[in-house]
């Protein structure tokens, strides 16, 4: 009898096996659905890239804006806590308009507005309107950054394995190419209002092409909008911790790099605005290959070694005193973040009941520290020095093995199977 029992349950099991095995055959392999997917991935990758352009863009000019104002680090570290007030203030609005907008709505207004922005900071006569300038600047980052994080995480959801790694590689690219531009405009001192301006019209139009192709993913009907603030969960909080981390490290050397090359190594304008270039170019090249790294390694032990690589690298740039070894040490410091940030992201929106309000829960604790790392940085250096400040950076990146383990807990292997994509 026990035998005649387990006989229909494994016949049962069976059954709903090859089911699944032939929904799963028809989600990967109808032409439709491939097409939407492909189309889904490359505008979201195509969003990430001119959004880090527009970064990297921005970067390599922060020296010009310091000698042109004519301010030390102190008062550019305050100019530059102006983009964390902002978006502080506005990122709890992305969740709002993307619910009655749409994803592709959203994201393509917010990614415009974005580009277009980039061309005013250098336009500041002064500190006080560079301020200002920088806090609408920042508002529009932040809203744009959650808007297109929530729908990468939707889209690698539907796709079925890990592709934020790959989204966040993207961004990198897309910072080394907006950096390398402006290595050449530093070396031939092109003025930046010049360079900016051409920048922020020529991404204004290739972001508005390339995202038109984006889902168009829209809550139901009878769907009650997000809150407008929500405390995260235990295990979204721990996660946050390690992006917390990572961002401010990230933070610290994508706006300090140039200055902290030229201020003590002593490094030319050109060789300067190259170390940004430098650890762009690692951080893009490790998320490139970062989730085959992380299907290989895991998560936990992939954010391990990358706190390894990231705190040695710190230490080479705090000990540095030439440009060679500083340069190498950035690029540790870009390789090691490198999938930190993109893990954070696709733990949290699996741990959290909707991706939106784990994107939202993380994106509030990691962005906060990449606002402020800036202004910490340039107040320490205004009491000590640049070599003290990336001692902090140093400590923070070593900290990230102990939140590891929370970043392998779930994984987006264990989501249920592909859906379809909108076709809209």
């Amino acid at each position: 009898m026990a035998v005649e029992a387990r006989v229909p349950r494994t016949a049962t099991a069976n059954r709903q096996a090859r089911a699944l095995i032939v929904k799963k055959v028809f989600c990967y392999f109808v032409p439709v659905d491939l097409h939407a997917v492909r189309r889904a991935r490359i505008a979201v990758a195509a969003a990430f890239a001119v959004h880090g352009a527009v970064g990297g863009s921005f970067a390599t000019r922060i020296p010009w804006l310091q000698d042109h104002l004519r301010v030390g680090p102190g008062a550019l570290g305050f100019a530059l806590l102006a983009p964390a007030v902002g978006s502080l203030i506005a990122m709890p609005m992305a969740g709002r308009l993307t619910h009655r907008f749409g994803g592709r709505a959203a994201t393509r207004w917010l990614l415009g507005l974005w580009c277009a922005m980039l061309a005013f900071p250098a336009l500041a006569p002064n500190l006080p309107v560079l301020w200002v300038t920088l806090l609408v600047y920042g508002a529009v980052a932040g809203m744009c950054d959650v808007a297109m994080n929530a729908q990468g995480v939707v889209v690698e959801q539907r796709v079925g394995r890990s592709i934020m790694s790959g989204l966040h590689g993207m961004w990198s690219v897309g910072g080394l190419a907006g950096g390398a531009v402006g290595v050449l405009a530093a070396h031939a001192r092109v003025d930046a209002r010049i360079h900016l301006g051409a920048m922020a019209s020529t991404l204004l139009v290739v972001g508005a092409l390339a995202v038109r192709r984006l889902p168009d993913v829209r809550a139901e009907a009878d769907e009650a909008a997000p809150p407008r603030f929500v405390l995260p969960s235990r295990s979204v909080l721990v996660i946050g911790l390690v992006g917390f981390c990572a961002v401010f490290g990230e933070a610290a050397s994508q706006d300090w790099c140039a200055v902290y090359l030229k201020q003590i190594t002593a490094a030319s304008p050109g060789v300067a605005a190259a170390s940004y270039t430098a650890f762009a170019f690692t951080m893009a090249a490790g998320r490139l290959c970062g989730d085959r790294v992380v299907r290989r390694l895991g998560a936990a032990t992939t954010v391990r070694i990358s706190g390894v690589l990231a705190a040695l690298g710190g230490a080479l740039v705090v000990i540095a005193r030439t440009p060679l070894p500083a340069v190498a040490g950035f690029m540790l410091i870009g390789l090691g973040l490198a999938v930190v940030v993109p893990l954070v992201f696709a733990a949290a929106g699996n741990a959290a009941p909707t991706p939106g309000e784990g994107v939202a829960g993380v994106a509030t604790i990691s962005y906060t520290s990449g606002f402020i790392a800036p202004s910490v940085i340039g107040g320490i250096a205004a009491v000590s020095s640049l070599s003290v400040s990336f001692a902090l950076v140093t400590a923070l990146t070593a900290a990230m093995l102990l939140g590891a383990g929370a970043l392998g807990r779930r994984s987006v292997q264990s989501r249920p199977e592909p859906v379809r994509l909108p076709l809209a």
